[in-house]
């Protein structure tokens, strides 16, 4: 007998996104195993709606109402699986909430992920973005995902290549892989781990510490986020709004020979990272508002809810910044959030 579902009508969904725009969904369903996410799928009372599966809310901008129904997934488990080689692999499912995780694997005495600490979201959402910081990005500890295959109801397993990551890019954003549904991630963790302190601001920060732990590691990302970073709880925001724009050697050097100050990162490829939040800042956004959005005065790749702010705002103050950085700069931001 398939589970009772929990459907509730024109459902608010304020709380279920971290800019806190106020908006309503036509149906809501808290997905908390497989046996609930394919009870949803083949539920009559839901055939024929526009569905929508949400994490945490850390990476939506919702631009109305929803008129179709949100499976919110709230599978919960972590699992320490042994080892294989040389590395530890550890497992949790979609719904555990990510920064928890990290937590969790430096309980056990695992590093690996403390780089990745304090992202907000839940760890089914963060193989679909790739998250990244300081120096790691998820490609580089992720083994495996299980998915829930749509089309033919079957759970399948994927490994990371099988995921195509890129930067902030996978599979999962393209339209070949919009009916996978992770619902667990399997992780491969080194067992002789080294502190990865590639990134400047990190090194910095642990540069009185002769030998840093993972937990040190750990407390010092978070001590930089919250420097940096609003907390949703406090002020609305989806995180860095913007991804860093990727462009040719040859394009920087030309943007380098106008704009000597210009922010870069030398890529493997041959490519150059530029800073978004430099070429912002640079355009006189930071701390400014447009309307109920702003930009963070701390950090000019957050955008934030001044209160009340509306999808439309956030839209509005995003496209203004865009087309500032394109006019000065030739280069055009693309963002990060999905808009709903």
């Amino acid at each position: 007998m398939p589970p009772d579902l929990v459907i509730s009508h024109n459902y608010p969904l304020q709380a279920c996104n971290t800019f806190g725009i106020a908006a309503r969904a036509r149906c809501h369903v808290p997905i908390t195993s497989v046996a609930e996410l394919a009870a949803a799928l083949a539920d009559p009372r839901l055939a024929g709606m526009p569905r929508l599966l949400l994490g945490g809310g850390s990476n939506i901008v919702f631009t109305g109402d929803f008129d179709g129904v949100v499976l919110q997934m709230a599978i919960k488990g972590r699992a320490l699986l042994g080892q294989r080689g040389a590395h530890t692999l550890v497992r949790a499912a979609a719904g555990e909430h990510w920064h928890g995780f990290v937590q969790w694997t430096l309980a056990q005495g695992l590093g690996g992920l403390e780089n990745l600490s304090l992202i907000p979201g839940t760890v089914g959402a963060a193989p679909i973005q790739n998250i990244g910081a300081y120096g790691v990005e998820l490609k580089d500890v992720l083994d495996s995902v299980t998915v829930y295959d749509i089309a033919s109801g079957a759970l399948r397993s994927m490994d990371a290549a099988a995921c195509r990551f890129a930067y902030r890019d996978s599979v999962f954003k393209h339209p070949h892989g919009a009916a996978l549904v992770i619902v667990e991630a399997t992780f491969a963790l080194p067992s002789a781990w080294q502190p990865n302190l590639r990134y400047a601001e990190l090194a910095q920060a642990l540069a009185g510490v002769s030998a840093p732990s993972a937990v040190q590691i750990s407390e010092a990302v978070v001590a930089i986020r919250r420097r940096k970073l609003p907390d949703p709880a406090l002020v609305g925001n989806a995180g860095s709004f913007f991804k860093n724009p990727v462009v040719s050697g040859a394009r920087c050097a030309d943007l380098l020979a106008a704009f000597p100050g210009l922010v870069h990162h030398a890529q493997a490829d041959g490519s150059e990272k530029l800073a978004a939040g430099w070429l912002i800042d640079q355009c006189g956004w930071k701390g400014r508002s447009l309307g109920r959005a702003g930009v963070y005065p701390q950090q000019a790749l957050v955008l934030v809810n001044n209160g009340g702010a509306t999808g439309p705002d956030v839209l509005a103050l995003a496209r203004a910044i865009e087309d500032d950085v394109f006019a000065r700069y030739g280069v055009r931001l693309e963002a990060e959030p999905v808009f709903v």
